[in-house]
């Protein structure tokens, strides 16, 4: 019989608000820290749970991609968080986007209609007595990184993570920039695409590589997480960098010339209405005085006026291959971690780690066996990815194929057709899982079902 005793989780974040979410629709006793209105952070803009501080977009939502795969196991298992990302939606192609102040909205109302649930605005500086969830984000604060410190018995890994600026819709020249998602035929794109011909293309990358820079240093790429490379670092790497990636024109047809362009910088809409729009792929660490004048080079954001300029930050996770047992829990203590500070990378991996941090925490509490999801999965190989002590040096991971078991088949199938194998696999895998874990999800449904 479980006993109601309370767990602390700290972080009111993507991953602490779904473990809360969790452990209260189990009956758990939630004291859910956050530490802002009182302290705030640089890349924070409000004290709203679930802010996204970087971009708005949750990646893809195609089955055959890991991203996607990851959102289809965390639908099975009831997450709270990923129903509201859904109904927060706005138009992104193929990828799950969201209007960030609705989402951040829902996630409230739901915790607060969680009597279960009681929030505490404060900075947490010494780990409270009992079970823990640890749900610290990217900007963990520096006395709760001591207390982890203090824990593990090891150093802290980090690097430099940045965000994207965002512009006002109404400032942008829609003469120039023209609607449609890569290799969409025909109907209205959900991306804006500012062409760039090859001269253009040269001046801006000349201006990137020249603009004064918030931290005045050579960064090393160790400092840098792939994903989140600034757009001047990108450039850095050489010249056609940037053009084979953030600003690949594949896929493009440029409606004035009837060619693809040479160049292509991409902007999502941020929310609903348009009226806010994000630089794909231009996280940056440029002075705000440079981004305003390096940015206004792009084709149809000359008059642009930005509602929020890129932000560069530190990140902080600690090494959880030697540091942390297969449910992310610190041995000999009765503290677990979840989130960006458990070195998982991505919204979506953020709130599975919150998800796999409750359901571990319960069955604790009920003294049930762990949660062991199936390897083959996106979410059961990331975690075994993470854990694994041959892991070695751990990095920041997101999701993807390269760290699922291979099919044992001998069938030789095209990336498209083995990604969607491995999604089947997983996916009938985790049916049979869930089915056996009848103490952990039975009557279980997402947010607003």
């Amino acid at each position: 019989m479980m006993q109601r005793e309370d767990v602390s989780v700290i972080g009111g974040g993507l991953a602490g608000s779904e473990c809360a979410l969790q452990l209260a629709a189990r009956g758990v006793p939630v004291r859910l820290y956050e530490m802002r209105p009182v302290q705030s952070s640089p890349a924070h803009h409000t004290d709203h749970l679930a802010e996204l501080v970087c971009s708005n977009s949750l990646k893809a939502t195609r089955i055959d991609s890991a991203a996607g795969l990851l959102k289809e196991e965390l639908h099975r298992m009831g997450s709270y968080l990923l129903a509201c990302a859904e109904e927060a939606a706005v138009p992104a192609g193929g990828a799950l986007a969201v209007d960030r102040e609705a989402f951040s909205r829902l996630v409230e109302q739901r915790v607060r209609e969680q009597d279960l649930i009681t929030v505490v605005r404060e900075e947490v500086s010494h780990i409270p007595e009992g079970r823990v969830v640890i749900a610290a984000g990217p900007l963990c604060s520096q006395a709760l990184a001591d207390e982890v410190l203090k824990l593990v018995g090891g150093s802290a890994l980090s690097f430099f993570d940045a965000a994207a600026p965002i512009v006002d819709a109404s400032t942008l020249d829609f003469d120039v920039l023209f609607s449609q998602s890569r290799y969409e035929q025909g109907g209205e794109g959900d991306y804006l695409n500012a062409p760039m011909n090859k001269e253009e293309y040269e001046a801006f990358i000349d201006a990137l590589l020249a603009a004064d820079r918030v931290v005045a240093k050579e960064f090393e790429q160790r400092d840098l997480f792939q994903a989140c490379q600034p757009i001047e670092e990108i450039a850095r790497a050489g010249r056609d960098a940037a053009r084979f990636g953030a600003m690949k024109p594949v896929g493009l047809t440029d409606p004035r010339s009837g060619r693809r362009p040479w160049a292509a910088v991409q902007l999502r809409a941020e929310n609903r209405e348009r009226t806010a729009y994000n630089l794909v792929g231009f996280q940056t660490n440029l002075t705000f005085p440079e981004q305003r004048r390096v940015f206004r080079m792009i084709p149809g954001l000359d008059h642009a006026e930005f509602f929020r300029y890129g932000v560069m930050h530190r990140n902080t996770f600690i090494d959880s291959p030697r540091s942390v047992d297969a449910t992310f829990k610190i041995p000999g203590t009765s503290v677990r971690l979840a989130g960006q500070i458990s070195g998982t990378e991505g919204y979506v991996e953020a709130i599975a780690s919150g998800l796999l941090a409750a359901l571990n925490t319960y069955a604790e509490l009920m003294g049930a066996p762990a949660v062991e999801l199936p390897r083959t999965g996106a979410l059961g190989s990331l975690v075994a990815y993470a854990t694994n002590p041959e892991t070695n040096p751990y990095q920041p991971m997101h999701v993807n194929f390269g760290i699922v078991p291979p099919l044992a088949d001998g069938v030789r199938r095209s990336k498209r057709d083995r990604y969607r194998a491995y999604a089947d696999r997983a996916l009938a895998d985790m049916d049979a899982y869930l089915a056996t874990r009848g103490d952990l999800f039975e009557g279980r449904a997402a947010c607003g079902a």
